[in-house]
């Protein structure tokens, strides 16, 4: 059986009804909050679900997503099956979350890499008004952009332009609601925070998200892409109270890392 913490509040994967969405509608939302503090050497060490995903190799443009929760001997259960998701259009390349520098080429804004490492996940997001999960939803409105320009101090945040004005968000290529802004897109129809690059660093990356592929076969400009069906079920699974991190690695990190980073055996590997 899968380890469940002693929690002082029940699991609740029920729908988010619209009045409490309109109590944090008008928030600007970090994209990645603010940490500053050295991450530790086992970045999984508080978590008790896991969603990992590899790649063959640091210039892979797809790749394999898992599901894990934690067991009450401390090892990890497979949940779900392996699915087929789609990550940056170059590949990977090291980001900023739970983990300690490492060596290699590092995240960059533009590069079309999806960053490598292990992040927490934030809030989930979407089109509807309501979805069935237990994490934090935001209903997309037309006037909510992620900032991706890398000068403004709004860097790596999801805004509302009815806060911050329209100014600022001149240049930002990511506004949320793709469906009204980019012909119909529905790749941010359902979706999840993926906190790469917390504290904002210039330059280092941003607007980092679990969302919905355009097709089985077309990478993204640096985020993880899957099917609906996954999205769907991932978001019925996640729970905040259970600290999930989603970690991304190449097959050959993957192997590197394992046991430093308590990470589950794959099949195969």
């Amino acid at each position: 059986m899968p380890y469940r913490p002693t929690l002082s509040i029940p699991r609740p994967s029920v729908l988010l009804p619209t009045a409490l969405l309109s109590i944090v509608g008008a928030l600007s939302l970090a994209a990645c909050g603010g940490r500053s503090v050295e991450p530790p050497a086992a970045p999984l060490a508080n978590a008790y679900q896991l969603i990992l995903v590899t790649t063959p190799d640091w210039d892979a443009p797809a790749g394999t997503l898992r599901s894990y929760e934690r067991l009450a001997d401390g090892g990890w259960r497979e949940v779900d099956d392996a699915a087929d998701v789609t990550v940056g259009r170059s590949g990977t390349a090291w980001g900023r979350g739970l983990h300690p520098q490492q060596p290699g080429d590092a995240k960059r804004e533009g590069d079309g890499r999806a960053p490598a490492g292990a992040f927490p996940i934030g809030i989930a997001f979407g089109y509807p008004d309501q979805v069935r999960t237990a994490l934090d939803y935001h209903a997309m409105q037309a006037s909510d952009y992620c900032v991706d320009v890398s000068g403004s101090p709004l860097y790596n945040r999801i805004v509302d332009t009815r806060d911050v004005g329209e100014d600022a968000v001149v240049g930002s290529t990511e506004p949320m609601r793709r469906d009204i802004h980019r012909d119909g897109d529905e790749r941010y129809r359902l979706g999840f925070v993926i906190e790469h690059n917390a504290d904002g660093t210039p330059d280092a990356g941003s607007c980092i998200f679990a969302h919905l592929w355009q097709a089985s076969d077309v990478p993204t400009a640096g985020c993880t892409a899957m099917a609906p069906s996954r999205m769907q079920a991932l978001l019925g699974w996640l729970d905040p109270q259970l600290k999930p991190v989603f970690v991304l690695l190449p097959q050959a990190e993957y192997s590197r890392l394992r046991d430093a980073w308590d990470l589950p055996r794959v099949p195969g590997a």
